[in-house]
């Protein structure tokens, strides 16, 4: 069986339902898809979890708290990895914790 993971990325003015892309591989799929902020990836998350995702990389412009949060609502029920920016480029330089707040 081949690992399902994600990644989720933020961006303005997306609707995760359409903004989403599946590549699959022999021994990976993998599902990329947008939120405009926090709470929405969280929405997204448990979405993904439920789908039978297991693993779940969040983009650099999740900040400490977004990552915790994201942590926090999938319950150990998949993997959380981060990407690492101390100011994001697609983010004005800023973090996200710092846009969306904890």
């Amino acid at each position: 069986m081949a690992l399902k993971a994600a990644f989720i990325f933020l961006a303005p003015n997306v609707d995760p339902a359409k903004h989403r892309s599946t590549v699959v591989t022999p021994e990976v799929e993998l599902t990329a898809v947008a939120a405009c902020d926090y709470t929405e990836a969280e929405k997204v998350a448990q979405t993904l979890v439920a789908e039978g995702v297991q693993a779940i990389e969040l983009c650099g412009g999740f900040g400490n708290a977004g990552t915790a949060r994201i942590v926090k609502v999938v319950a150990g029920k998949a993997a959380v990895g981060t990407v690492r920016f101390d100011g994001h480029p697609g983010l004005g330089g800023k973090s996200g914790d710092e846009i969306f707040g904890g």
